[in-house]
């Protein structure tokens, strides 16, 4: 959300106090004989601060004639690597602000919306980074190439000590510095957007589709099963008591309840009849050649349809 609302406001402060600023110098040259003095040189400068195409005229006091001055420095690629920078996050965050908000289905199928986004937030938070360090460092070079007093040296009427040279007027520098803070809120302002645009990736949710069981977990689960084990002990033993006479009833009436089955299986054999097929898991009863019961073991009579 502070990508959507933050983004694209700072960006537009960064890149329009860094494009549309206007610097203005003037310096006075009075020179010893007063013929040839100039009380108004102005000096002007601007985006993109290609400093020595700037030039001015100053007097030479020992002729009736002016030289060309031309300033020091050129500091264009700064600017406009900021500017540039500033500009395409302006429309990135414009675009990801109609994404978001018209787009949101679209933008989650299959995981890709996430990922581009990510990816592209961790390239601008760095370029940020870049180009506002590099935009920090040009400025001070911008205000030393245009400081009056370095500015006075490139006259040569100032350099004789008989003739007299002031500034008048000098850059106000507070745009710029305040651009420079701009660059720097953007880079954490990205920075910052970096996570909350990893937790929509899949990345962070395959992270917390199986969570690491906490120590306060563990001991949970440990007191559980020590309650039930001991709770499983505490049964009274009376209830085991009765079942070795409950064993031996429920064998005799098994084995009398096999041998009716097998008799009934006999009949159902010898008459022809429509039954559903009956399964019965029992003992067989197997008989010698005197009739008699010779073993017992568990089988399975089918009556057949």
């Amino acid at each position: 959300m502070c990508m959507v609302i933050f983004a694209p406001i700072f960006a537009i402060c960064a890149f329009a106090t860094c494009g549309g600023y206007f610097g203005h110098l003037q310096v006075k040259v009075d020179c010893a004989d007063r013929r040839q003095s100039n009380l108004s040189i102005n000096i002007d400068f601007g985006y993109p601060f290609r400093l020595q195409q700037v030039y001015f005229k100053a007097p030479l006091c020992d002729a009736k004639r002016e030289e060309i001055i031309f300033l020091d420095g050129d500091f264009s690629s700064a600017a406009q690597f900021f500017v540039t920078v500033g500009v395409f996050a302006f429309l990135y965050s414009l675009l990801a602000t109609i994404v978001y908000v018209f787009y949101q289905n679209k933008y989650l199928k299959n995981n890709r919306g996430p990922l581009v986004d990510f990816v592209v937030t961790v390239i601008f938070s760095f370029m940020w980074l870049v180009s506002s360090c590099c935009w920090a460092k040009a400025i001070s070079d911008i205000k030393t190439a245009t400081n009056p007093t370095q500015v006075l040296l490139l006259i040569s009427a100032c350099r004789a000590q008989e003739n007299k040279c002031t500034a008048t007027q000098e850059p106000l520098w507070s745009r710029l510095n305040t651009s420079a803070v701009f660059g720097f809120v953007n880079v954490v302002l990205w920075v910052g957007n970096i996570w909350f645009v990893f937790k929509e990736t899949g990345w962070y949710k395959t992270g917390q589709r199986y969570p690491t069981r906490s120590a306060s977990g563990k001991r949970a689960s440990e007191m559980r099963q020590r309650l039930y084990s001991e709770s499983s002990f505490d049964q009274p033993e009376e209830s085991f008591g009765p079942q070795p006479s409950r064993q031996d009833s429920f064998n005799q009436s098994k084995g009398d309840f096999g041998q009716q089955v097998h008799r009934q299986g006999s009949i159902n054999q010898s008459q022809v009849s429509f039954s559903l097929p009956q399964t019965y898991l029992g003992k067989p009863v197997i008989y010698d050649r005197e009739n008699k019961v010779a073993s017992q073991g568990p089988m399975i009579f089918v009556n057949e349809m």
